[in-house]
């Protein structure tokens, strides 16, 4: 990581991590599609520590789960100071990709040979990942459709803003 690629406080850009995350996420996407692939969602973005400018930075892409036109690939990231050979694993997160036709439509792509226990761990973590996903995204539709804002005022009381309408 080049200095270029670092924040005032000396540690990397999120944002170029994602950048980056992303695109190993459409190779090895398209890899297995055998077609271009786009970036659907991201799920489990947490930068669980920094990486710092100098040290060699290291993506893992495996594709996790197929469906009928989205493939989920799971990324992990290490960054290593090669000087100390301290290596530490800073992110991990999961890219829905949906493969393209050549007319931008979205195309069926292989099933996946799931080779070892940790690949059929992986493909019925993907499962329950999307199960979850799914019935967050109902309930949180549903409580948001239920928030009547003249009745939930008090729930702000305790809340550190103030009202000045």
């Amino acid at each position: 990581m080049i200095p270029s690629y670092a924040n005032f406080g000396g540690k990397i850009h999120g944002g170029i991590l994602l950048s980056l995350m992303d695109k190993v996420a459409y190779a090895a996407a398209s890899k297995h599609a055998g077609n271009y692939c786009v970036t659907v969602s991201v799920d489990g973005v947490n930068f669980l520590q920094p990486v710092e400018v100098g040290e060699l930075v290291s993506l893992l892409a495996s594709v996790n789960y197929v469906g009928r036109t989205s493939l989920l690939v799971g990324i992990k990231v290490i960054a290593e100071d090669v000087r100390t050979g301290t290596v530490k694993h800073t992110n991990t997160c999961y890219f829905t990709m949906v493969a393209k036709d050549d007319d931008g439509r979205p195309t069926t792509v292989p099933g996946l040979t799931l080779e070892t226990p940790e690949d059929s761990r992986r493909f019925l973590e993907s499962i329950k990942r999307r199960e979850f996903r799914e019935r967050h995204k109902a309930e949180f539709d549903n409580a948001l459709s239920a928030l009547a804002v003249h009745q939930d005022m008090h729930l702000l009381q305790q809340e550190r803003c103030q009202i000045a309408y």
